[in-house]
């Protein structure tokens, strides 16, 4: 099978039509953070690859397994070279989804993390959201075109049966490259039309849509972005807990999967 993105037009739809009529075998989950991944990791009991497909010296993290005979790859960026720190946010979301979809060829994308909600929309701590549609809320082009360019508006893999059979709430996820939210982001935020508020799922998407692979986006929520407590204290308080909550339902979320088709989720 020729990598994503490579050969025809023609081969890359009887490719995606192949992987529409058949049971998926083999899924991909990005997560930013190393707290947010290792309770999936043990959980399905992945382990380590040690000499992972990715270029030389990079920090990204490959854990593998297999689950129901789904091959399950888990990959999150590592830590930052120099300050140690989680890798979050678009730029190494967009570079590991990439190299990780041409080394592993995944059926389906997961993008899965804590993310910020709003109060307004019905969020709520712990609450976990199947993302519908991704944009961008920081990337002002005032450009007519540019500017639809630079929202970057995708609609996630339609799941109508796994939201119902779950019973997860559903809204539109706005991604940026900051915690916080100044005055332009909100008004960005505002005219998404967004639930949820995260710094990788936009990235994701991007890169999902350019090669063809079917991503949707799981969001458990630790901070309510439009309450009244600071962003990153609230967010720190609740990472653990609400970290729980996206562990159980990114379970659910590949216990339902196994055995079905694109099709029927």
């Amino acid at each position: 099978m020729a990598p994503h993105g490579e050969g025809s037009d023609g081969a890359v739809e009887a490719m995606a039509a192949q992987v529409e009529n058949h049971p998926i075998s083999s899924i991909l989950i990005i997560i930013a953070m190393q707290t947010e991944a290792l309770p999936v990791v043990n959980k399905f009991q992945l382990t380590e690859n040690p000499h992972p497909a990715f270029p030389k010296g990079v920090p990204w993290v490959h854990y593998h397994g297999t689950y129901k005979e789904i091959t399950i790859n888990l990959v999150w960026p590592g830590k930052d070279l120099t300050l140690g720190v989680d890798s979050v946010g678009t730029i190494c979301a967009s570079l590991v989804a990439y190299a990780s979809i041409q080394a592993l060829q995944p059926d389906l994308i997961i993008n899965a993390g804590t993310a910020g909600g709003f109060k307004a929309k019905g969020a709520g701590i712990g609450d976990v959201f199947l993302a519908s549609h991704v944009a961008f809320h920081d990337r002002r082009i005032p450009i007519p075109v540019f500017d639809l360019y630079g929202v970057g508006l995708r609609q996630a893999c339609s799941t109508p049966n796994l939201l119902k059979e779950l019973n997860l709430k559903t809204g539109k996820l706005s991604t940026g490259d900051s915690l916080d939210m100044s005055p332009q982001d909100e008004a960005s935020i505002t005219a998404n039309d967004a639930t949820v508020k995260d710094m990788e799922g936009a990235a994701v998407a991007y890169v999902a849509d350019l090669l063809k692979v079917p991503v949707i986006f799981v969001k458990a929520i630790t901070d309510i972005v439009d309450g009244e407590k600071p962003t990153a204290e609230e967010f720190l308080q609740n990472l653990a807990a609400v970290t729980a909550a996206l562990d159980r339902a990114v379970t659910q979320v590949i216990d339902y999967i196994s055995g079905k088709c694109l099709p029927e989720l």
